[in-house]
């Protein structure tokens, strides 16, 4: 929170230039921001009328904002291509041309770019594939990483930090990521959930979102649904413009945008230039990239910047093209688009021998000319009665008249001789459970419209059930069923992790959903984490239940209610930790097709070391390791347990002591003979009613002898939580959203 003096008393003497009155008056004002912020919050308390209606229309409705950049400069380190004769290391040698090419070479996307512009402008960056559009807007939008910029931006004069530019800026993204199920409608609400403060009522947010409707122009989309491929929706146009209100649901002083009118088109794309326009008219200061824009569109534009190859090559308004082409020798002919003619002959130069370096050395000059011929003075905040206004200051004002600024709030404190203002601008708008109910209730809705998708799920999980309970039919006491419990235990538990792959496309999907809205603090990452366990539990129960329900009577499984009771826990912790090691991957993979590639190798190791087909005993000691990290052989093992821990219950007697053996094949009386013969041998008695297995002997034989079976359960339980944990890492390493 930082507190900022907005007049103080007479003895100070960094305010000797400003008057009592100015004192008097700007008391006068926090006090308003005051009321006003009281107001937006439901307070009913009256507005103080003591301002008079002149400075009300003048200041209070323009509150200056002025955005400057310098010398902005970016490189970025080319890898050099991977040849046979690099491998090779190369003698020393002292020609520099040679040392040259053996050095990593940089190559520059932005020069020392300069320009400036203010609120209710829309500044363009125009200029072909690869001249530097995105990478100057990221710029501009603290997009890229500290370190690998040079320059300066600033905000009426003073440098913008992060923190606060993410709270008064919002970034519109070229890709419209939207969740397809959910309506126009409730895809703001849900915006506004996330980006306006927690003191603000849920009316007041429901206002804002249907002025924005109207502001926007979808008032009669308002109820369709986004739409996808499978699913029919709102048009491109309307799409791009709901891109763009979810970013300005909190009315943000800097708005950019790269290349919103991209894929639409001309009416569309003037469409969505138009409502730029009234965002910036309302006081925001809008700078966008743009590939060519139509005529219409180019009447809307305020100041534009082309640029080739991170050069700037124009710097000034629509009106001057003509002007400035001029002047350069290359006029434009009449009744030809002027962005058009620019593009082109920027295209031609840059083709040419000599680039477009005439053109540039021409700019910087006729910049020079015109700052000589005072045509284009350096923009400055319009006069004002409070020219000294600071940045956090003119932020508080502009809260003031209705900026909502992602929870930021001016509270004035007024007294006789000091009067202050406290701008408190917190991280994020809305405390960590309102994150997390608001995201879980995004999540279901979104999921609740695609009902298939869990219906595939179960079906998927039911009729595999189905397919084991036949194969593995009441299965008996004998050998030969204890060896069928084993592989029907080993395929149960390995199936329920390779039934979770299915989550894998789910952050996939969402990534870069995800990435935009943490990019400028709209919810925590830990709430995404929580809120995604949440949302994905529910779905575990039912399909834990259908699938012991489906084979734990069919199969003929020993334990009674208590033996179906761990049974079903087992398989819903199998099914949490397969869950959440999907989820895992799905943060450190960028594809579906090579996250199912990995899923299915890892899940298929699982299963190799998870005991079933080789102990653990006669596993290599420099392979053990993977033995103890198999997500498959704890709930292997605590199956096994549940099944043949009771010590009473015999698996082997007499004869069935030759079964899975050649001797097996022999006549009854045969192997009664042979059972004796081994009896008299061995000294002890043995009939063939003579219990020589029992499940305690099984499980020895298996290795299952060092951890009991709800050792088991919580491990599993343990290893879900330690990949959410992961995920949440991942989230945070790997969601940076900049340039490096």
């Amino acid at each position: 929170m930082a507190r900022i003096v907005a007049a103080n008393d007479d003895d100070s003497m960094e305010l000797n230039a400003i008057s009592s009155m100015h004192d008097s008056t700007l008391g006068q004002l926090l006090k308003n921001v005051s009321d006003v912020r009281k107001m937006a919050i439901g307070d009913e308390t009256p507005v103080h009328e003591s301002l008079n209606q002149d400075y009300n229309d003048g200041y209070m409705r323009t509150v200056p904002f002025v955005l400057s950049f310098d010398n902005l400069t970016y490189n970025v380190s080319v890898r050099r291509k991977l040849e046979f004769r690099n491998l090779f290391p190369r003698r020393r040698t002292e020609d520099p041309e040679i040392a040259q090419t053996a050095r990593p070479k940089t190559k520059t996307l932005l020069n020392n770019i300069s320009g400036e512009t203010r609120d209710g402008e829309i500044m363009a960056v125009l200029g072909a594939s690869g001249s530097g559009k995105s990478t100057l807007i990221d710029a501009l939008a603290n997009r890229i990483a500290k370190g690998s910029l040079k320059g300066t931006v600033k905000l009426n004069g003073e440098t913008l930090h992060s923190r606060m530019l993410k709270v008064i800026s919002a970034y519109v993204m070229q890709d419209d990521l939207l969740f397809p199920m959910l309506t126009v409608e409730e895809t703001l609400m849900f915006a506004a959930e996330f980006r306006l403060p927690r003191s603000l009522p849920k009316s007041k947010k429901k206002l804002r979102v249907q002025a924005l409707i109207d502001q926007l122009g979808i008032r009669n989309a308002a109820k369709t649904i986004i739409g996808d491929e499978g699913h029919r929706g709102i048009s491109g146009g309307e799409r791009r413009r709901v891109s763009i209100g979810i970013d300005i649901i909190h009315d943000p002083i800097l708005l950019f945008l790269d290349e919103p009118t991209s894929g639409l088109d001309s009416t569309s794309a003037f469409m969505v230039v138009k409502v730029l326009k009234r965002i910036a008219q309302s006081g925001s200061i809008v700078i966008m990239s743009i590939h060519q824009p139509s005529h219409r569109v180019l009447g809307l534009l305020d100041r534009l910047i082309f640029l080739s190859r991170g050069h700037t090559v124009y710097s000034g308004s629509p009106a001057s093209l003509p002007r400035f082409f001029n002047e350069f020798g290359s006029p434009i002919p009449e009744n030809e688009n002027r962005t058009e003619f620019a593009l082109d002959l920027i295209r031609e130069l840059e083709g040419s021998a000599g680039g477009t370096r005439g053109l540039v050395e021409f700019n910087k000059k006729w910049q020079e000319m015109k700052k000589q011929n005072n045509r284009q003075p350096p923009l400055t905040p319009p006069s004002s009665p409070y020219p000294n206004l600071t940045l956090k200051e003119a932020i508080a004002a502009s809260i003031s008249r209705g900026k909502l600024v992602s929870g930021g709030e001016s509270v004035a404190h007024g007294g006789t001789t000091t009067n202050t203002t406290t701008l408190a601008v917190p991280a994020f708008a809305n405390p960590m459970w309102i994150e997390i109910k608001t995201l879980s209730k995004r999540s279901m809705l979104n999921s609740r419209r695609q009902p298939e998708l869990f219906g595939i799920r179960i079906a998927s999980v039911v009729i595999t059930g189905f397919i084991l309970a036949t194969v593995f039919w009441r299965l008996d006491n004998s050998p030969k069923g204890v060896q069928e419990r084993l592989g029907f235990f080993a395929f149960a538990m390995s199936t329920m992790f390779y039934t979770c792959a299915d989550a894998l496309p789910v952050f996939l999907q969402q990534r870069y959903i995800f990435m935009r809205e943490t990019a400028y603090n709209a919810y925590r990452r830990s709430s995404y984490v929580l809120s995604h366990a949440i949302v994905s539990f529910p779905s575990l129960i039912f399909l834990s239940v259908a699938f012991a329900a489906t084979t734990y009577w069919a199969v003929g499984l020993d334990g009674g209610p208590m033996g179906l009771l761990f049974y079903c826990l087992i398989i819903l912790a199998s099914f949490w930790s397969g869950s959440s090691f999907v989820t895992f991957l799905s943060g450190v993979v960028p594809s579906v097709m090579l996250g199912y590639t990995i899923v299915v190798a890892i899940l298929a190791y699982f299963l190799l070391f998870s005991g079933f087909f080789i102990n653990r005993n006669r596993i290599p000691d420099y392979w053990i390791w993977f033995h103890y990290m198999s997500l498959v052989k704890y709930p292997y093992e605590a199956v096994l347990q549940n099944e043949f821990s009771d010590a009473t219950k015999c698996f082997v007697r007499g004869v069935q002591i030759f079964d899975n053996t050649p001797l097996g094949e022999l006549p009854e009386v045969m192997k009664l003979r042979l059972l004796d013969t081994v009896s008299k041998s061995l000294g002890v008695t043995i009939s063939s009613s003579t219990c020589l297995t029992t499940g305690s002997d099984i499980l020895t034989k298996q290795g299952v002898v060092q951890l009991s079976k709800w050792n088991c359960l919580f491990i599993t339980v343990a290893f879900g939580f330690l990949f959410r944990i992961l995920f949440y890492f991942t989230l945070l390493l790997g969601s940076k959203n900049k340039r490096r």
